[in-house]
């Protein structure tokens, strides 16, 4: 969003506040991140067309500590209520990773051993 919308209204939409989103000395951390969200995304998609489901299941876990660290900096940094939007949709993926619900890797064994 930083190269398409412009850095101030990614780290606006984000949650940070006016100070932070105006400030230029911010708009290069958005970008990196922009890039780093990105390829996260492509790995998903890779991994997705590759049928690498238990891969996707522990790249989505890993995503717990994204969770962590949003909804901490965010609590400082950011609008009231971004914190807990951030932390709790970040860790929901999370614990879908966790839970291995991509796979079905605990869903369908339990299924099949019953």
């Amino acid at each position: 969003m930083s190269f398409t919308s412009g850095p101030e209204a990614a780290l606006t939409k984000f949650g940070f506040r006016e100070h932070i989103a105006s400030n230029k000395a911010a708009w290069p951390v958005i970008k990196i991140e922009g890039s780093r969200i990105t390829t996260i995304g492509l790995t998903i998609w890779g991994l997705y067309l590759g049928g690498h489901f238990e891969a996707m299941d522990i790249l989505f876990a890993a995503m717990g500590w994204m969770a962590v660290i949003d909804g901490v900096v965010c609590s400082e940094h950011a609008r009231p209520g971004s914190a807990t939007f951030r932390a709790s949709s970040t860790a929901l993926v999370a614990l879908w990773g966790a839970l291995g619900m991509t796979s079905g890797k605990y869903i369908q064994d339990g299924a099949r051993t019953s």
